[in-house]
């Protein structure tokens, strides 16, 4: 299983990860920050959990890209 967090609120809008995984992110037009496609809020970490194991790839390439390192990957 593969799970990604974001921590949206750190988000400066820089678009990286939706450029890496479009799949899975995309900015806000409300306040121009990223937006975990899907996910669920748990005081802030939007977490997504999923079998699809072709969005690894992406995703992680988004978690680097990231500036303020706010997106994680982990392999479950």
């Amino acid at each position: 299983m593969v799970i990604v967090t974001l921590q949206r609120n750190k988000c400066i809008g820089c678009n990286y990860c939706v450029e890496m995984a479009p799949e899975q992110f995309q900015m806000s037009k409300k306040d121009g920050k990223t937006v975990l496609l899907n996910a669920k809020d748990k005081k802030g970490f939007y977490t997504i959990k999923s079998n699809d194991h072709l969005i690894l790839e992406g995703c992680e390439k988004a978690a680097k890209a990231c500036p303020v390192n706010i997106i994680s990957v982990k392999l479950n």
